[in-house]
């Protein structure tokens, strides 16, 4: 049976303490269905010592008013580093059944999907408004240095209840 998903929402934080996922909401409803999970597997702790280390191959710059906007790009040319982190993230999400893992555009694309593949789960990409056929949007949001128009997923990739791990390049904002 194909998958229809008439609207969805985008949640754009993530706490240390609870780590939610947005799931699809209905016409109806303006609000997201948002769950919280505080059982995720903390062996590796948001500031520890693993952070510290892989912060060493993430350079930062002054950018659109961000005093330190890290770029994954230094992470990205060491191999062992870039793993290190796919297992991490593929460590702390595993447990909390999740349905799939989704990706902002377009750095999202990049750590998703090796996520996804360690987690055994499908990827799905969030796109800018205009890019993907046959999708739906959410509504605009806003970033540390300005309004975003919303993102966009395809119709068939979500349905109410899914449970969706959305990775961005946290890092950089």
């Amino acid at each position: 049976a194909m998958k229809t998903t008439p609207s969805f929402c985008l949640l754009l934080s993530l706490t240390t303490t609870y780590h939610a996922v947005a799931v699809p909401s209905s016409p109806e409803d303006d609000d997201c269905v948002i769950k919280s999970s505080n059982y995720i597997n903390m062996s590796y702790e948001q500031d520890g010592a693993e952070a510290k280390e892989i912060a060493k191959y993430l350079p930062y710059f002054p950018f659109k008013g961000i005093p330190k906007f890290y770029d994954i790009g230094g992470f990205l040319e060491k191999p062992e580093v870039f793993q290190q982190i796919v297992d991490i993230f593929a460590a702390r999400y595993d447990s909390i059944g999740i349905d799939a893992v989704a990706g902002l555009d377009a750095r999202g694309f990049i750590l998703g999907p090796p996520i996804a593949l360690a987690l055994k789960k499908p990827f799905i990409m969030m796109r800018k408004k205009g890019k993907m056929p046959n999708s739906i949007s959410s509504a605009d949001y806003n970033v540390e240095y300005g309004k975003r128009a919303g993102l966009t997923v395809q119709r068939d990739k979500i349905s109410k209840g899914d449970r969706v791990l959305i990775i961005d390049d946290l890092v950089a904002t």
